[in-house]
């Protein structure tokens, strides 16, 4: 019986059950981890309602509602934890959060949330995702907390076991700002990866010996000569962005195989509204708050609501986080949406008012 009793003896240990599979969330997650990645930096491990499992895409997020100073906040946060496949079943989902200086609800989580605490999410959303391009060889750039998509689909790759090539660079401003430092180095073992850091300048007590510097055109082409054959994925801080799209256009790399994940979170505001004008009018009536509004057919449902002081709820602005989600009961609206809705949620009767222009009166459930 000792040898049935060790912690090592597997040979009669019950299989573990398995766990639902869900494809959204819409309620209630508990932290049940709380993780330092670095300085300024944290994870949150999250179990989903009955110890579901979520199949998500690697790449995508969830948009969450917290209770910040007694008013609620909607932001949206990448899910940096791999999604589950043949032999991995993830008990959790992950989100890793920077605290920003003049962030309310990234101080908020680091602050305030613990382990047992619930947090409301809803999805998950996106397109930002190596499935939708798959590719022979990958070109991730990253830079910041912009790294926990690129990561999802780093650890999905070797989850499946892909033999797809991956050039990771990742850029910080000093080696204590690395987002998964550890779990770089152990990446770039691997003979199908290469992952590249560059680092500013130094970090108290340690001075960078890596590649130095923001990246430049000279720098990923040292990472990776053959960029102009691989499928790119960037995300990061929008300065970061922009130099990013400045470079690949210097290389001449292909905008098809280019892919970008950015959120412009905070309210629209009225001098933002102010689409060139058509002439052509279409009444809006918002049946629960009674009110009837008129939208120029340039214009967004969102902006024609906001024009007129009607507060409707949003927070990306470009039909990507789900947030302003609402019913259209009659009418028809032109939809160019970023991944927050799913087809099934649009043959339901759901739009997104940021994102939507009236192509009819139309009658909302708002």
């Amino acid at each position: 019986m000792t040898e049935l009793l060790s912690p090592g003896y597997v040979g009669h240990r019950a299989p573990r059950p398995r766990r639902p599979l869900v494809e959204e969330v819409d309620g209630s997650l508990t932290c049940v981890a709380i993780r330092p990645i670095t300085h300024d930096v944290v994870s949150f491990d999250l179990l989903l309602p009955d110890d579901a499992v979520l199949a998500h895409a690697p790449g995508q997020y969830l948009t969450f509602t917290f209770e910040v100073g007694g008013q609620p906040m909607e932001r949206c946060y990448t899910l940096s934890s791999a999604p589950p496949v043949p032999g991995h079943q993830p008990e959790v989902v992950t989100i890793t959060v920077k605290r920003t200086p003049d962030g309310p609800v990234s101080a908020w989580l680091h602050d305030h949330l613990r382990v047992g605490d619930r947090v409301r999410a809803v999805g998950p959303f996106g397109e930002f995702s190596h499935t939708r391009h798959p590719a022979a060889r990958y070109l991730f750039l990253s830079a910041g907390s912009g790294i926990t998509p690129l990561m999802s689909m780093t650890r999905a790759l070797g989850e499946t076991a892909d033999p797809a090539d991956v050039v990771f660079v990742h850029s910080a401003r000093t080696p204590a700002d690395i987002v998964f430092r550890d779990e770089l180095a152990r990446i770039a073992e691997r003979a199908d990866r290469s992952v590249t850091v560059l680092c500013e300048g130094d970090a108290p007590g340690e001075a960078w010996t890596g590649v130095r510097g923001r990246l430049t055109a000279e720098a990923l082409l040292a990472a990776a000569p053959d960029l102009l054959e691989r499928e790119v994925f960037t995300c990061g801080p929008p300065a970061y962005m922009e130099a990013v799209r400045e470079t690949l256009d210097l290389l001449g790399v292909d905008p098809s195989r280019r892919h970008e994940e950015s959120f412009r979170l905070g309210a629209l505001t009225r001098e933002s509204a102010d689409p060139e004008l058509t002439g052509e009018r279409h009444r809006i009536e918002l049946r629960r708050t009674g009110r009837t509004i008129e939208c120029d057919g340039s214009a967004t449902v969102l902006e024609a609501a906001l024009e007129a002081g009607v507060s409707l709820p949003s927070s990306c602005e470009e039909g990507a986080c789900g947030t302003c989600k609402a019913t259209l009961l009659e009418g028809r609206v032109d939809m160019q949406h970023a991944g927050g809705i799913r087809p099934r949620e649009i043959q339901a009767g759901k739009f997104l008012p940021c994102c939507s222009k009236p192509l009819d009166d139309l009658v909302i459930d708002a």
